[in-house]
């Protein structure tokens, strides 16, 4: 390690080895980044604080509060091979900043907040080069890359995880002689319960290991080849090891009781764990350490370039502040108002019955303009729950699809969902999920209106929201949810729903157009 950082003081010329032009023309690259910075944080203030606040409170993207810090210290790094150029625009990343504005134009509209976070680190990047120009972007060009460590992005991969988790430690338990019963992310030994929640999916380790790998490779390594395999071990191990702490985990909770591994002590554990693991990686991965060759923090070396133009700059801040602009125009302030639903007391064989519920499960929807829910009974006994939220003027907050939103219902409900597919009912294709609470099973039913079209994918509801909303169309929309006892009585689920869908859907329908119609 230490003929390591000899190299690397040797490719650097101490600081004040540097002219006093170079020093300035140093600094003056610096006030560009911190101007670029600034402008496209104050154009997109509000999505930029969402982001602090997501870093601030969440475990999972904590490490975002130290991106800004490194990279920081990744251009001090550099201050040698920096310094013999003046920034000097580079108009042809214009096209990345408007990459970057138009999709956070279509997040905002389809209120995608993950879309939103993403399009500005995207902005901000595409700024930075376009001000600086490519010569100094090719200089930074792991720094700046390094920024992108700081979109809070990743939450999708949780139910992936959780899934791989979960079986493995229970293909582990068994291999071990120890008995389980599986059913999704929970499984039963013979002295506990056990479930994979989002806090063991492992998403932390693996988004902290990929933040401290690449930081790893790119200081220790200086062929492409060694750093992209070091990145790739730094995206498996920690994978492997959440599988192995999770097994572990459960191993110590049969053999000494669950409550030995809980709260605090689970925490701590897990982390001291992934600690030991990235430890080893690092020690493995310094065996192919590589030294810098000398001059290659230097590539640029020459004359600085002819002085700042800071009028040149002006279409870049245009630019960027175009989209924020637009998006304001686009996106009008909504009073907030209500709506009264209601549903058809007898349709056909089905008929409604007051002060009744077969059950308590409800699903948890937010922000919604009107709801309701009612229980039918058919003339042979059989009964059906009918959920219905309706949603128009969306804003977050007041939005069908957004985090918060569930059709499992609150946590502390009790109920979990064992499968989930998508079946055909008269209607289209549709959401078929069973659900469980103990003993008792419900098979549920659900499916997005939109727009009098039937839908069943959270990212295919955005897109469409999106689309309406930049060709001027209205957004009123609505979950639909039914839910039916399981195989009760000798009635089939998927029978007694295909029979309440077509003798009750055209006249919900009616309600919803009613609606659309009265605003």
């Amino acid at each position: 390690m230490n003929q390591h950082v000899a190299g690397s003081e040797a490719a650097f010329s101490t600081w004040a080895a540097l002219s006093p032009a170079d020093r300035k023309n140093f600094w003056r690259v610096v006030l560009t980044l911190v101007l670029g910075l600034a402008w496209v944080v104050g154009w997109y203030r509000e999505t930029a604080l969402e982001v602090v606040d997501i870093w601030w409170r969440s475990d999972t993207f904590a490490h975002g509060l130290v991106v800004f810090p490194i990279f920081a210290w990744l251009v001090w790094r550099k201050r040698d091979a920096i310094a013999p150029h003046a920034p000097a625009p580079a108009y042809l990343a214009l096209s990345g900043v408007a990459a970057g504005g138009a999709l956070w134009l279509l997040g905002t509209l389809a209120s995608v907040a993950a879309l939103t976070h993403f399009a500005l680190f995207l902005t901000l990047v595409s700024t930075l080069v376009a001000l600086i120009g490519w010569r100094l972007a090719r200089v930074l060009m792991f720094a700046l890359l390094f920024l992108f460590f700081g979109v809070p992005i990743g939450e999708f991969l949780l139910p992936v995880l959780m899934k791989h988790t979960a079986d493995f430690t229970v293909i582990a338990l068994r291999a071990t002689g120890i008995p389980v019963y599986q059913e999704g992310l929970h499984f039963v030994v013979p002295n506990g319960r056990w479930s994979v929640v989002e806090a063991c999916s492992g998403l932390r380790y693996l988004v902290a290991s990929l933040l401290v790998g690449a930081l790893y490779a790119y200081l220790n390594y200086v062929s492409l080849k060694r750093r992209l395999i070091f990145m790739l071990v730094a995206l498996a191990i920690p994978i492997v090891a959440n599988w192995v702490r999770a097994y572990i985990t459960v191993m110590i909770g049969y053999h000494f009781g669950s409550e030995f591994v809980e709260g605090f002590i689970h925490i701590v554990y897990g982390w001291v764990f992934f600690g030991i693991v990235i430890f080893l990686m690092f020690m493995v991965g310094a065996r192919w350490q590589e030294d810098m060759p000398a001059g290659v923090s230097n590539p640029g070396a020459g004359h600085a370039i002819a002085q700042t133009r800071w009028a040149a700059m002006l279409p870049v801040a245009v630019c960027v502040a175009a989209f924020p602009l637009l998006g304001g125009v686009l996106n009008k302030a909504v009073e907030p108002f209500s709506v009264m639903l209601d549903a058809p007391a007898a349709q056909g064989d089905w008929v409604m019955v007051e002060n009744h519920a077969q059950h308590d499960y409800r699903p948890s929807f937010k922000g919604f303009r009107g709801e309701m829910f009612r229980t039918y009974r058919r003339n042979d006994g059989a009964e059906v729950g009918l959920y219905v939220a309706y949603y128009a003027e969306q804003t977050p907050g007041n939005e069908l699809v957004m985090y918060g939103n569930s059709l499992i219902g609150r946590q502390e409900s009790g109920w979990v969902r064992t499968q989930s597919a998508d079946v055909s009912l008269p209607i289209g294709e549709v959401r078929r999920a069973s659900l469980r609470r103990r003993n008792e099973l419900l098979d549920m039913w659900s499916w997005y209106w939109i727009n009098d079209r039937v839908v069943t994918n959270d990212y295919v509801a955005k897109a469409l929201f999106a689309l309406d909303r930049m060709f001027g169309r209205r957004d009123d929309s609505a979950v639909i949810v039914i839910t039916a006892r399981h195989d009760v009585a000798g009635h089939s689920g998927d029978e007694i729903a295909e029979d309440f869908v077509t003798t009750l859907w055209p006249a919900i329908r009616e309600e919803l157009d009613r609606q659309q119609v009265q605003r």
